[in-house]
């Protein structure tokens, strides 16, 4: 056996043994992250999947929300400059932290024959998963009124999952989920591919996969 050969029959098992030890690695890390996340896809599945049919005729049940009350409040003359100078008032004269902040565009209306540009509204809302407030507030009025809305179960679900009601916490959280779920599928897609060549990979449920992916995507995209 001539050094050459002694050589690679050396570092063939050697390859091996490495990609093993990879292997199992991103195996373990795809397990250990599977189990993190489980609950976390289960629900993103089931809010992900309601949300999904609540347009048509038969949509599905999105969850109660019922208005829980009203409040007029007299806004300062100090709070009606900006819509962030309004939010601070909100939150230290009332305990109202706004987490959603919109400006929306000015309305035309006609009045006597002429057109007249209405102010952009304001829009401020905030509160839980399950108890909700909004504000809609027009530049320059003393007053704003309040509407706080209650949310069942599914509908606080819903919420969630679009990222509403949950505070810092959950998005730290759903960060992680999000985060994890990269992983998941990177590491399953790794796992997948070793050991078959670009043709066994087209010619498989992974194939499959991207092709369909693509046949729906193009289109919505387009």
């Amino acid at each position: 056996m001539n050094t050459s050969t002694f050589t690679a029959s050396l570092a063939a098992p050697t390859a091996r043994r490495r990609g093993n030890t990879a292997y199992r690695w991103v195996r373990q890390l795809h397990l250990w992250i599977g189990a993190w996340g489980a609950l976390a896809a289960v629900i993103y599945g089931l809010t992900g999947l309601v949300m999904n049919h609540r347009f048509g005729d038969d949509a599905w049940p999105q969850g109660e929300t019922l208005e829980s009350g009203r409040v007029v409040l007299v806004v300062p003359a100090g709070a009606r400059d900006t819509p962030e100078a309004l939010a601070a008032w909100l939150g230290s004269a009332h305990g109202l932290q706004p987490q959603v902040i919109r400006k929306g565009k000015p309305e035309a209306a006609r009045l006597g024959g002429n057109e007249v540009r209405q102010p952009a509204k304001w829009n401020l809302s905030g509160g839980t998963a399950s108890k909700s407030w909004s504000l809609e507030y027009m530049p320059g009025n003393a007053t704003a009124e309040v509407k706080q809305s209650r949310h069942a179960l599914l509908a606080g679900l819903n919420r969630l999952h679009k990222g509403v009601g949950g505070g810092w916490a959950w998005i730290a959280l759903a960060d992680s989920f999000a985060i994890g779920m990269l992983l998941l599928g990177l590491s399953g897609i790794w796992m997948w591919a070793r050991g078959r060549s670009a043709r066994q990979m087209a010619a498989s449920v992974m194939g499959l996969s991207v092709l369909v992916l693509l046949v729906v995507l193009g289109p919505a995209l387009l």
